[in-house]
């Protein structure tokens, strides 16, 4: 899918109760606002505009940090504001597409911008909605008198929506100044433009209310799904005065011999990585035969292992890591590899392991031949 989007993450979120704007509040363990932006950017985004409260830029930094492809605009006084500031910051053709998003609705997925998309190829809009359902009161007050509103034909629309860019900039120009669309299709609706409805889904909810938070909690879990992945590597040993283990440089009479630097724990824990995603193993990504990998530093393969994760949504819940060799001994250096693979994925110290053992003077390892590294991996990723 061939698009570019646009999410609104500038407003205060006043009715949610406290906490803070709810964009920047935890949800199953990242904020809000992550859950889009790693589901848009996962499907294909070539490029994503956050617009925010100028003040937030740290914020943001924090809540979308390893993500790629993303840059800020600032927000406006309204909505509208805001989404014109977002689709202005876009570096994107007038025939180019635009999903405009509300951070505040996190579970969007890739199916639903599949039929989006689809939706948009014969109109010049498009918006996933849900019929209504529920019977329709209308209350002048809280308390006083009510009137039954026929639903017959009405939906509800949700986000994202789909546009082309420069359409949607020529319906925004000619909207009146002293009036405030409700949404983007409106605009769009207003300046004569047909927009089409694709399939909405209820997992679409937005987040408006404090209770609105309870209810995502428990669709979180639902949402997300848990892959383990293995990885193994094993080097010879050859003449040397140091030995790279874990991307920590560890003084020895003998280095590991490989087309890289041979960090046989990066090695493996990169096939590890891979492995949950079903990416094959490293030499799939970095073949020895390139001579543009010899010598590199692993460090190199294990972030785009990394890297791949995050573009998909997920994130390493924890890795564990076992290297295998009579010397050198490994204990006095765990700590600093295990602070150096955190850095690397950028998780908690907590999340990793690093662990060593011998074979008791058998097998290769145990005469002094080579090492070997095994490794797992857990991460969650989107359903």
């Amino acid at each position: 899918m061939n698009f570019h989007a646009v999410i609104v993450a500038g407003g205060s979120g006043s009715r949610a109760g406290p906490g803070g704007a709810k964009q920047w509040r935890d949800l199953a363990g990242k904020p809000v606002l992550r859950w889009s932006a790693e589901a848009l950017l996962a499907a294909g985004a070539t490029s994503l505009v956050v617009v925010i409260p100028e003040d937030a830029r740290a914020l943001a930094d924090q809540a979308l940090a390893g993500l790629p492809r993303w840059t800020t605009a600032p927000g406006g006084a309204t909505r509208a504001d805001s989404v014109q500031s977002g689709l202005h910051a876009l570096k994107a053709g007038a025939d180019e597409i635009v999903l405009v998003h509300d951070a505040a609705r996190p579970f969007v997925a890739k199916h639903h911008l599949a039929a989006l998309l689809d939706a948009l190829a014969g109109a010049d809009g498009a918006v996933p909605a849900l019929p209504v359902a529920d019977t329709l009161k209308r209350a002048e007050t809280g308390d006083g008198p009510t009137v039954t509103v026929p639903r017959a034909g009405l939906w509800r629309a949700q986000t994202p929506q789909a546009f082309r860019l420069g359409a949607l900039l020529d319906a925004y120009a000619r909207w009146p100044a002293d009036a405030e669309p409700t949404d983007d299709a409106a605009v769009m609706e207003a300046a004569g433009g047909r927009v089409a409805l694709s399939a909405g889904d209820p997992m679409l909810m937005k987040l408006t209310y404090p209770e609105d938070f309870a209810m995502a909690d428990r669709l979180a879990g639902a949402a997300r799904t848990t892959r383990i992945g293995m990885g193994y590597d094993a080097h010879r040993w050859g003449p040397g005065a140091s030995v790279w283990l874990c991307g920590v440089e560890i003084p020895h009479d003998h280095t590991l011999v490989g087309h890289s630097d041979a960090d046989a724990g990066l090695h493996a824990l990169t096939d590890a990585l891979l492995g949950t995603l079903g990416e094959g193993d490293i030499g799939d990504h970095f073949p020895p035969t390139d001579p543009q990998w010899r010598g590199a530093p692993s460090d190199i393969f294990l972030k785009h292992a990394a890297q791949l994760i995050a573009e998909r949504g997920g994130r390493v819940l924890n890795v564990d890591l076992t290297l295998i060799c009579e010397r050198p001994k490994i204990k006095p250096h765990r700590q600093a590899m295990r602070e150096r693979l955190a850095e690397l994925l950028g998780v908690e110290l907590a999340q990793v392991s690093v662990k060593a053992t011998t074979t008791e003077g058998m097998g290769y390892t145990g005469r002094e031949e080579g090492l070997a590294a095994q490794a797992v991996a857990m991460v969650e990723l989107p359903v």
